[in-house]
């Protein structure tokens, strides 16, 4: 199937279901399950499930650009994770339940932030020394405190109950770090259209504020930065379903390290409008700050890139075509 038989439905659908005013309404409060039931009713949740389970058997490279599109609706409900979540159970022979599932990293006794855990019902919690699904009630869901944020401060005081599939190697987060990075490089995608407009808009001394040299830089950096972060996303999910640890680890790294510039140069060539509320800029920077901490920022990813390489007697060149560009 051409890629773009895939992404051209799935957008449309996006639009009609994630407008800023939709997105805006979940984070203050209403309830999602309207949206929720027409993502089941697209069938899109169950991409890589294999046929034999009655999915469509995709690879992860085919619905990287979905994940894409779901930063740039800032879709306000964990789609990517349900997605990923059923291929792992499918592969279980667990039946996956019917709501939205959140991905968590978390030991019993210790709190966890959870992206999406205030509008998730299931929690696939990554113990280290094993999965298990849980139902969000069990984890104490709690908000963050942050504006708007739908993740969830999570706590589990013993093994929660439910089925148990077995862990990905090297556990969960990779798989939550390629679904992160592309989500955050279609939220990077989205600042930069709505910034190059704003800048071809926007008239001072008698010509658009983009006509001028020194907003051009800066435009440039954050174009180079957009495209490096899909290139990253791309990267890390060219691989099997489950990627491997130095694709993630790159994918993310890369993403996370130009989110932070991406969003300064939306909101500096916006002239701080982006920080007020009823302007959608801050829907996608916003998101750009909170997922480029979620599942390990640029610094944990790097220093696990590092190990990785100096722990491998291959030169630099080699291990890389043989451990990211596999």
């Amino acid at each position: 199937m051409d890629s773009n038989e895939l992404l051209e439905p799935f957008e449309r659908m996006l639009e009609t279901i994630s407008s800023p005013a939709q997105v805006r309404a979940v984070e203050q409060g209403a309830s999602a399950a309207s949206l929720w039931d027409e993502l089941v009713q697209s069938g899109f949740l169950d991409a890589l499930v294999p046929e034999s389970a009655g999915g469509a058997g995709l690879a992860l490279a085919d619905v990287e650009p979905l994940w894409r599109a779901l930063g740039r609706h800032a879709v306000p409900v964990p789609v990517a994770e349900t997605m990923a979540a059923r291929f792992l159970l499918a592969e279980a022979g667990v039946d996956a339940p019917q709501g939205p599932i959140a991905f968590a990293a978390a030991r019993p006794g210790q709190d966890a932030i959870v992206p999406f855990g205030l509008v998730a019902e299931h929690v696939l919690v990554d113990l280290g020394d094993g999965m298990v699904l849980a139902s969000v009630a069990s984890g104490q869901a709690e908000p963050t405190g942050v504006a708007g944020s739908l993740a969830a401060r999570m706590r589990w005081d013993r093994v929660p109950d439910g089925p148990g599939p077995p862990a990905p190697e090297h556990g969960l987060r990779p798989m939550a770090a390629v679904l992160r990075a592309a989500a955050m490089a279609g939220a990077a995608a989205r600042l930069l259209d709505m910034t190059t407009a704003y800048a071809n808009e926007r008239v001072q001394f008698g010509k658009p504020i983009g006509r001028q040299q020194a907003l051009q830089q800066n435009l440039a950096v954050m174009a180079e930065d957009t495209v490096a972060c899909r290139l990253a996303a791309q990267l890390g999910c060219a691989g099997g379903v489950v990627p491997t640890l130095a694709a993630a680890a790159t994918a993310k790294s890369v993403t996370s390290a130009s989110a932070a510039r991406i969003a300064a140069t939306a909101h500096a060539v916006h002239g701080a409008i982006g920080v007020s509320e009823e302007y959608d800029l801050q829907l996608y920077t916003r998101r750009l700050h909170e997922w480029r901490l979620a599942d390990g920022s640029e610094s944990y990813w790097n220093r696990l890139l590092g190990r990785a390489r100096l722990a491998s007697g291959d030169s630099s060149v080699d291990w890389v075509r043989a451990q990211v560009f596999a």
